[in-house]
């Protein structure tokens, strides 16, 4: 797509990102910057001095930026990997993932939005990629309107995200259950065995998972019986996410009663029970990944490994929750332990193809939507 007249005339000018010149004014665009529907309460993201946290773990990455005069005036990241498509492993394509799209609120309308998504693409394109897509909210209008309507994203997929506070007592584990960590070289293993042909499964699953923000890989079976040996057994890793949240502009009605559930909290050993988390602080939190269960008892080993993550996540300071995203069809969600009133599926995945009219036997946008997806921890 070519810039539009008005966008001719702007003198704004998309650039990649420069640390040396660009970090402090990244940093304080995101701090000012709200992610979120207007109508919605809405996450303030710190990357602790990083901006490029949320992508320097993919095989390839980029941050773009727009400048008017010596001011920052927007940015967007990009990355890019070679994953499954559906249906088989041998069905691979060269994905563009588009993340942290940021404009300030007195930039916005100027289609700076809109060319910086473009000088993302026109990056994808020069690196051979097959599909862009990108992920926001069902209730972000302004998002899904400059995505689909502007710049030809199709809605793809609708990931749902399972939060569980951390709480301030350890969770009980079925004594019944045995608890297994694995090497690196095991859980690839089991991943390219049983999830290599969900959509999303990055080629590089290796990388992923001998990385220093993923913790480990977990297996639960019961007691004195193998793993290895059974069809009966579940699987998560736990990934360690490198920057903080908290969620500002809630409702006064529900930030008063959250608060008067706080106040409880210190004042009753009932409360404390429940685990009550502070969300309007910054807080770290582990995101559980790679999911997977099999057997009569996948339930009961799933919720054992899931109070493993969360006992994991009690013992570092500052850690509130521990969350999980699983496909919106995935029977998996019902395994995980969750609160339903902080969880939510309002999450919307879109995509474009941007093989340019080039002939091809496989159509991804045709087919219906599958019942599992990997979510890859690296793009949260």
């Amino acid at each position: 797509m070519s810039l539009t007249k008005e966008e001719a005339r702007d003198c704004v000018k998309i650039r990649p990102y420069n640390k040396e010149t660009d970090l402090e004014k990244v940093l304080n665009l995101e701090r000012n910057c709200e992610v979120g529907s207007k109508k919605r309460p809405i996450l303030v993201i710190d990357s602790m001095g990083d901006p490029l946290c949320r992508i320097r773990n993919s095989p390839l990455y980029l941050m773009m930026v727009a400048e008017s005069g010596n001011d920052l005036v927007g940015v967007v990241c990009g990355s890019i990997k070679i994953a499954t498509t559906g249906g088989s492993s041998d069905s691979q394509a060269k994905l563009g993932y588009i993340l942290g799209l940021r404009v300030p609120t007195r930039h916005r309308r100027r289609g700076i939005g809109r060319r910086l998504v473009l000088a993302m693409e026109h990056w994808f394109c020069l690196n051979q990629v097959d599909y862009a897509y990108m992920a926001t909210e069902r209730n972000n209008e302004a998002s899904i309107n400059l995505f689909t309507y502007k710049l030809g994203y199709t809605k793809f997929r609708t990931p749902t995200i399972l939060v569980n506070p951390v709480g301030n007592k350890p969770g009980r584990i079925d004594p019944n259950v045995a608890i297994t960590k694995l090497e690196v070289s095991q859980a690839e293993s089991l991943y390219r065995r049983h999830m290599s042909s969900l959509e999303f499964f990055p080629q590089d699953i290796d990388q992923v998972l001998s990385n220093k923000l993923s913790l480990g890989t977990w297996v639960a079976c019961r007691r004195g019986e193998s793993w290895s040996e059974e069809s009966n057994w579940a699987m998560i890793s736990v990934w360690n996410c490198p920057y903080r949240i908290r969620v500002a502009r809630l409702p006064f009605v529900c930030l008063f009663r959250a608060k008067i559930l706080r106040h409880l909290e210190r004042l009753s050993s009932c409360f404390k029970r429940i685990g009550i988390p502070n969300i309007f602080s910054f807080f770290r939190f582990y995101i559980i990944y790679g999911a997977h269960a099999e057997g009569p008892e996948a339930a009961r080993f799933m919720q054992a490994l899931c109070v493993h993550a969360r006992n994991m996540a009690m013992k570092q300071e500052g850690y509130t929750i521990v969350l999980a995203e699983v496909g919106g069809g995935d029977g998996i969600r019902y395994c995980i332990p969750h609160r339903r009133d902080m969880s939510f599926s309002s999450d919307i995945w879109c995509i474009k193809d941007l093989k340019e009219g080039k002939k091809e036997s496989f159509d991804w946008n045709s087919l219906p939507p599958c019942t599992s997806i990997f979510l890859d921890p690296r793009e949260f």
